[in-house]
């Protein structure tokens, strides 16, 4: 695999649309779970992948992924054909075992961050450093990364398709006994999306907003009060 990047010919420049959000609350950033190989996920799994990378974009929205193959590879492409912003974390330490010891693209990537951590710990960071996560086709990769987002109470959206993974989902939830009104389910790239997002910002407006943080620093002195 060729270690020189490809640039792909949407994102030869800024982009027009540089994933800025209305209402003051930044960027949300929404990781793509779903299997590296995707042989089994049936026939539309490329163009649904991709439908869902075009709406992050289209929205506003950062695409975050494990920087793999698949699934997770297709939604980056959907992204960058909007002209999107990607950003992949890589279980590799640097660009080189990324590319010769787990065999993994540079290609549609704007920013690898190499967590060094391996499959488990690269999974970790990445939902953790996601504000929301949306999974399709996937294996037990895909399921680590929804246990991750589970018990993080990350908004997880579940897309429904010809593969089996969220019915297998909807299962795991009804057995766990553990309520989680953070869990949405629909067929459509474009309504998963919009709803992902609308409920990100509603969390960062009512529980994400730090005021008079006792850990901050001022050069002001005593009784500073501070908005993070």
């Amino acid at each position: 695999m060729s270690s020189k990047k490809f640039l792909p010919p949407n994102h030869s420049a800024v982009p027009r649309n540089f994933c800025r959000l209305p209402g003051g609350y930044g960027v949300v950033k929404i990781c793509v779970s779903g299997a590296a190989e995707t042989g089994y996920c049936g026939l539309d799994a490329f163009e649904k992948a991709k439908e869902l990378g075009r709406e992050i974009a289209k929205q506003g929205g950062i695409i975050t992924s494990g920087a793999t193959t698949g699934f997770p590879l297709y939604a980056t492409m959907g992204a960058k054909d909007e002209c999107g912003f990607s950003i992949g974390f890589s279980p590799a330490s640097n660009e080189r075992e990324h590319i010769e010891t787990y065999k993994l693209p540079l290609e549609y990537l704007d920013v690898i961050v190499y967590t060094g951590f391996g499959y488990a710990g690269r999974d970790l960071l990445l939902v953790r450093s996601s504000d929301a996560v949306v999974i399709g086709c996937g294996r037990i990769g895909t399921l680590n990364e929804f246990s991750v987002a589970f018990e993080n109470r990350r908004p997880i959206g579940i897309l429904e398709g010809s593969w089996e993974t969220d019915e297998i989902l909807r299962h795991i939830i009804e057995v766990a006994h553990r309520p989680n009104n953070n869990i949405i389910y629909d067929s459509d790239p474009k309504a998963i999306i919009e709803r992902l997002i609308e409920m990100v910002l509603k969390e960062k407006e009512e529980t994400k907003l730090v005021f008079k943080n006792p850990d901050a620093w001022s050069a002001t002195g005593k009784g500073a009060e501070f908005i993070l």
